[in-house]
């Protein structure tokens, strides 16, 4: 990692546990929030955040809605509820609604009051509705107080309110309204709104159905450091648990007109990039840091991709419980001005959805980078020169390289297959001799029994389903449903096997899939039938790319691998360790794959070849 010439030795231990792999408690928190080495602190969040994300920043083109100010509650920090009878009261219908969604509008963000009045099956429509006429644009929507709420007052379960509004359309929930999980501050401030119990509950409850999430931390009021950190410790012990988690939202507070005396009127710009920072040491298994630039303002949320944020949030229309309470940033930014503010951080501006797959790329000699533990070995020691790396998922690196928006990765064999014509193979690849250990089939019954089951897809590949298809279909003489596990259906308990890969993969090795008993290894299933290797990936770059560009890429590649072989980065037990294996596991499993293109490894991919069929799996 990064070398950093530190004015506060305090720091000096914190930054060789994280470079080892451990993990910060809330003493090492402290000692970060009590340091004036302000710079450090950032490089520190900034090399955490490149090994994760490389330089992808992301943003998304999102409207947030609130359908009703007319609130149950009197939180005494919120300018934006109010009762039915008091000026400014409001309600929108469905239809109004829909009038305020454009078709390029790719996530709607759904948040708001607790509204007495308004029916179940209101809300159910309003999700459905979205979907309905907008199918492109995914749903997140109801914070936690919202669904315990529903629970509540409709009498029905947590689970039940939850699967009814995934039912109808609903891909992810929000991270408000967890505030600060302190029992202190949440009697002074909101006595009558739910506890971190409540909010974690219906969290790990949705996780569970296969909704993924946000979490957030509302600070800058009357929290101490020690609940700021105890909150960010729970939301780290959930992550652990499920995995749930898509991206962590630190929100500085909107003082408004509360007429909670503060010192301050808002949070300085140090206290915002501190906080970023902060997080992203401590939140070791999360992904993603949002700069929330509605509450930062634009110029702090620009800084804080230098702090260890890798998200923009979006264009964010029609935002207004912040703005209610004094937010001083503009109603919405555009696009364009978005991916302006990521370029001038030497950023990859990413256009995302809302599940961080990349749907569009606006930069040049941008490289693929697969976000498992696997390729690390390529880029440990990468030196960029004149490329840029960006994290993807197979499948979607695939997409991206077919749309020309990258110029070279280690591309799903069938991917590379399937564009022969544009990508020149080079000398490397993601092979296995026998077992990989993050390709697997968790299944309820035998591969014979499996004939007509539906098995769940991961959605992140290209090649295993095929590979799995083959095996299926010419091995075992066996016809399955594949179903993709999108946004909308992540839900295991609906398949009777599922296809992981992957970290994922590794995870579930380690810690078991409730429900499936049978776990096979595919490429170890491929092995004792071919007798051959397995390649999943092989390293290829555009044939437009000029041959300068071309040869610096692949000695790039050589040199990362050499050094590699030479000296294990600690970057692998880093990583390793984020998904639960410990620094030999990690290093057992990298041992087992070949990253050179050799015979056994081209003769394996022409067999491969021939026994494939054609098309999306």
């Amino acid at each position: 990692m990064t070398n950093i010439d530190f004015k506060d030795e305090n720091l000096v231990p914190l930054w060789d546990k994280v470079q080892r792999g451990g993990r910060l408690t809330l003493a090492d928190g402290l000692i970060l929030f009590g340091s004036d080495d302000l710079i450090s602190l950032g490089k520190m969040a900034a090399a955490v955040q490149q090994e994760i994300n490389g330089d992808a920043v992301y943003f998304a083109v999102n409207q947030k809605i609130e359908p009703s100010n007319i609130c149950v509650l009197s939180c005494r920090f919120c300018n934006f509820g109010v009762k039915e009878d008091q000026p400014g009261a409001y309600a929108m219908s469905i239809p109004q609604i829909l009038q305020l969604i454009k078709p390029e509008i790719r996530e709607v963000h759904i948040t708001g009051s607790l509204h007495p009045q308004e029916t179940w099956p209101y809300y159910l429509e309003m999700v459905h509705r979205i979907k309905e006429d907008f199918p492109e644009t995914a749903v997140k929507a109801f914070t936690a107080v919202e669904i315990d709420y529903f629970h509540r007052k409709f009498k029905l379960s947590i689970k039940e309110v939850l699967r009814q509004l995934k039912d109808s359309g609903l891909e992810t929930l929000p991270g408000g309204g967890a505030e600060v999980f302190s029992e202190r501050v949440r009697r002074l401030l909101y006595p009558r709104k739910i506890g971190a119990k409540t909010w974690l509950a219906i969290h790990r409850a949705a996780h569970r159905l296969g909704l993924r999430s946000n979490a957030t931390l509302l600070y800058g009021h009357i929290e101490t450091y020690a609940e700021r950190l105890e909150h960010l410790l729970r939301l780290r012990a959930l992550q652990d648990e499920t995995g749930g988690f898509l991206a962590f939202v630190p929100l500085a507070f909107q003082p408004g007109h509360t007429g909670i005396k503060l010192p301050h009127e808002f949070t300085s710009a140090i206290e915002d990039l501190k906080m970023i920072a902060v997080s992203r040491l401590m939140l070791d298994n999360f992904a993603h840091i949002k700069a929330y630039w509605v509450m930062l303002t634009e110029d702090v949320a620009a800084a804080a991709l230098n702090f260890g944020a890798d998200d923009l949030e979006g264009t964010v229309g029609g935002e207004k419980i912040a703005h209610d309470a004094g937010a001083v940033s503009p109603l919405s930014l555009a696009k364009e001005r978005l991916i302006n503010i990521i370029n001038e951080a030497g950023k990859i501006p990413v256009e995302r959805d809302v599940h961080y797959r990349p749907l569009d790329i606006h930069a040049a000699n941008v490289v693929g980078k697969i976000p498992y533990l696997n390729s690390l070995p390529f880029y440990n020691y990468f030196e960029k020169g004149q490329f840029r790396l960006l994290p993807a998922a197979p499948r979607h690196m695939g997409l991206l390289a077919q749309n020309g928006r990258i110029v070279a990765g280690p591309f799903s064999l069938m991917d590379y297959l399937a564009q022969e014509e544009k990508l020149q193979l080079m000398d490397n690849c993601i092979a296995v001799q026998d077992k990989v250990q993050s390709v697997l089939l968790l299944s309820r019954h035998p591969w014979s029994a499996l004939q007509g089951k539906r098995i769940g897809i991961t959605d992140d590949t290209a090649t295993s389903v095929h590979l799995l298809r083959v095996l299926l279909e010419k091995k075992h003489a066996v016809q399955a449903r594949l179903v993709r596990m999108t946004g909308d259906n992540r839900d295991y308990d609906r398949f009777d096997a599922v296809l992981l890969i992957g970290d994922a993969a590794l995870q579930s090795q380690k810690y078991g899939l409730p429900g499936f008993a049978i776990t096979t290894d595919l490429a170890t299933e491929w092995y004792a039938w071919q007798k051959l290797p397995f390649v999943f990936a092989v390293w290829a770059v555009q044939k437009s790319l000029s041959e300068v560009s071309k040869k610096e890429l692949q000695v790039a590649l050589r040199k990362a691998l050499a050094r590699e072989r030479r000296e294990p980065s600690s970057l692998d037990a880093l990583h390793g360790r984020r998904i639960g294996l410990t620094p030999a596991e990690s290093a057992a499993y990298l041992a087992g794959f070949t990253y050179r293109l050799g015979k056994a490894e081209r003769k394996a991919i022409e067999v491969f070849r021939g026994l494939a069929a054609p098309g999306e799996g």
